[in-house]
């Protein structure tokens, strides 16, 4: 068993996104990230500030909106639209969720596909679904560059996904395909889960619910993605019972340290690139 280590895996890459920012800002562009958060969620906050320190580490402009709970969807979508014709202003990502009666998939809308650096945007997934290029989803894009971290071939694999989110579930899946695997989407009211999960090559936990995922869904030397992250007890928990997976799994990520430096790591990577062929 091997744990798959997100921190030193996005480490790397980020150095090599520190040289792609010194490029872009030798032919005069500067590479700009806004990021919206509304309300004062402390585990969104705490995220923001992952991001901000993380763009300062590469060399990213970031700036981040605060605004207070009580934001109107008409002012906000008005600041979105400001940042879209902000030509300084490459990628822009709200931060989920936002509170109530905000409707976030209006909100998302409102963002130009082009600077939708989240990949959360309807054509940015009608995109991803039908093949054409566009912002590959964070955490998605995260989980395959961990899984390719370990040797693993994902063509003609099996792979399991539990959970069907729009951010996570169903964007794997379609990467999974693409990369040739055979992909079964779960969730927490499939019947015999368990015996499901125990036929994964590769099996992806992003439901959101504290170590469900116990040792008996696990295949022998299978590699193991868990997206969870849910505060018990003052620790934060993934979706796989870690002490008891580790004993089957061939490679499995720790939470935390797994696939959430990955994710912010992602983002970068896609303000980056919106930069390159925007800015």
């Amino acid at each position: 068993m091997s744990i798959i280590d997100g921190k030193a895996i996005s480490a790397q890459i980020r150095e090599k996104l520190k040289k792609d920012v010194a490029a872009l800002k030798v032919q005069g562009t500067v590479p700009g990230l806004a990021v919206i958060l509304v309300g004062d969620d402390p585990a969104s906050t705490i995220y923001v500030r992952y991001k901000e320190k993380a763009c300062e580490e590469v060399g990213i402009r970031s700036t981040v909106h605060r605004l207070s709970a009580q934001t109107t969807q008409e002012s906000l979508i008005s600041l979105i639209q400001s940042l879209n014709s902000d030509k300084a202003i490459h990628g822009i990502l709200i931060q989920l969720p936002l509170p109530k009666p905000l409707d976030p998939l209006a909100v998302l809308r409102a963002v130009n596909p082009d600077k939708d650096v989240d990949g959360l945007h309807v054509v940015t997934a009608g995109r991803l679904f039908v093949g054409e290029k566009g912002f590959i989803p964070c955490t998605p894009k995260g989980i395959i560059h961990l899984i390719k971290s370990t040797g693993t071939q994902i063509s003609g694999k099996n792979a399991v996904i539990v959970g069907r989110s729009n951010m996570v579930g169903k964007p794997v899946a379609h990467l999974l395909m693409g990369e040739n695997a055979t992909v079964t989407i779960c969730h927490s009211r499939t019947r015999d889960l368990d015996k499901i999960c125990a036929h994964a090559d590769i099996l992806v936990a992003a439901v959101g619910r504290p170590e469900m995922i116990t040792g008996d869904f696990i295949k022998p030397a299978a590699v193991v993605i868990d997206v969870g992250t849910t505060k018990v007890d003052g620790k934060l928990k993934g979706d796989v019972l870690f002490d008891e997976a580790v004993q089957k799994a061939a490679f499995i990520t720790p939470v935390p340290g797994g696939v959430g430096p990955m994710t912010i790591t992602m983002l970068l990577e896609n303000t980056i690139e919106a930069a390159r062929l925007y800015g």
